[in-house]
């Protein structure tokens, strides 16, 4: 099953939900849909669903005009946040409550419901618990439960809509993992709205960053972290240090640290280079272009420890990554001197006014030359 977005839009009174959304979503693939808050993941997802439609655009599955069938014809399994589960009902009843509603002819016998509902409950590791009730489960259960019935109805694709927001951190871990391979094991078509970077990088096939109801930039969660295509992509994915840049006789520099000779040839007045924490090197020889800095904090955080860097020239603070095992092998402490040189980063220049141009992103590598 292979959908087909094409430039869907939906506004709000004057709020644009989706603003020109093009995307296609490939059989058996797991999508993430991330973004901020307002970004339009929620309303796409309710899009495919059946629950709301667009203003224009429209939406094929194997050619076939989607849009146009009835939610109950579009084999969709729909997961919410909040579980949405039936307090009065016990997990069984819920997870067969989409078969019992089906229309006489399609319904399935209630022996038939009693065999699948057992099935999922086996599937979703909820075995001895199908004569509860929502409240006397835990949120990771519920969160099985309303998975078990939307699975129920064996739907083509299934759409989660931040189905762990509610849950603490811990099983959030154990439940996405669990997701992952569940997804694997059925083949299903996945569609996961998420606003957790790590829960999008650690779970998609690709992901597609939402921005205020466009897509900013749609690949593998590799691409998106290394190679993001806007400034958004880049602050929005992970940590990063945003570094203001000069262009001087024409090379780039930001302080002390030179990048090389200006890649736009004079086009571009000002430029912002981006720096992951972990691609700034604190064993750099003085002699590579870099900053003296001060490292002011220390934040252990298991195996990664984080790093606070004052900078004096250019004036600003650096977070950098390393090892837990490279503190003591570099005697990293509170209040010491260290020479910070990047190792890498994404560069975007801007026009006079501060407008980032992203389709001129240079990739820049220490030790190489600019692209001319």
């Amino acid at each position: 099953m292979t959908l087909e977005l094409s430039r869907l839009q939906r506004r709000f009174t004057d709020f644009p939900a989706l603003d020109d959304v093009s995307l296609t979503i490939a059989p058996g693939e797991f999508l993430a849909l991330l973004g901020p808050s307002g970004s339009g993941k929620t309303t796409l997802l309710r899009i495919l669903a059946g629950l709301d439609y667009p203003d224009s655009g429209g939406v094929s599955r194997d050619g076939e005009d989607f849009l146009a069938m009835h939610a109950r014809e579009r084999g969709v399994g729909l997961v919410f946040q909040h579980y949405a589960l039936f307090r009065h009902l016990t997990v069984t009843e819920n997870i067969a409550f989409g078969l019992r509603v089906r229309p006489r002819r399609s319904r399935p016998s209630r022996a038939e419901v009693g065999e699948r509902v057992e099935r999922l409950l086996k599937r979703v590791q909820l075995e001895g618990l199908g004569s509860r009730y929502p409240a006397q489960l835990s949120g990771g259960q519920r969160q099985r439960v309303a998975l078990a019935r939307a699975l129920a109805v064996e739907p083509d694709l299934l759409l989660l809509d931040e189905p762990f927001g509610a849950l603490d951190a811990q099983v959030r871990v154990a439940l996405r993992r669990w997701l992952r391979e569940l997804h694997e094991e059925l083949g299903l078509t996945t569609v996961f709205v998420t606003h957790d970077q790590e829960e999008a990088l650690e779970l998609a096939d690709r992901i597609a960053v939402m921005n205020r109801g466009r897509i900013e930039q749609v690949g593998s969660p590799e691409a998106i972290y290394q190679q993001p295509a806007t400034p958004f992509v880049c602050e929005f994915i992970s940590k990063v240090n945003r570094l203001p840049l000069r262009c001087e006789q024409g090379r780039l520099a930001a302080g002390t640290w030179v990048l090389g000779d200006d890649p736009w040839q004079g086009r571009h007045a000002r430029a912002v280079a981006y720096v992951r924490p972990e691609h700034l090197a604190l064993d750099a020889s003085a002699a590579q272009p870099g900053w003296t800095a001060r490292l002011r904090h220390v934040y252990p955080a298991g195996s990664i420890a984080h790093l606070e860097l004052a900078v004096d020239a250019p004036e600003q603070t650096l977070e950098a990554d390393v090892a837990s095992e490279d503190l003591a092998r570099l005697g990293l402490r509170a209040g010491m001197q260290l020479h910070v040189a990047p190792r890498s980063a994404v560069v975007f220049p801007q026009t006079q006014d501060g407008t980032p141009v992203p389709d001129d992103r240079w990739t820049w590598q220490a030790g190489a030359a600019a692209p001319r």
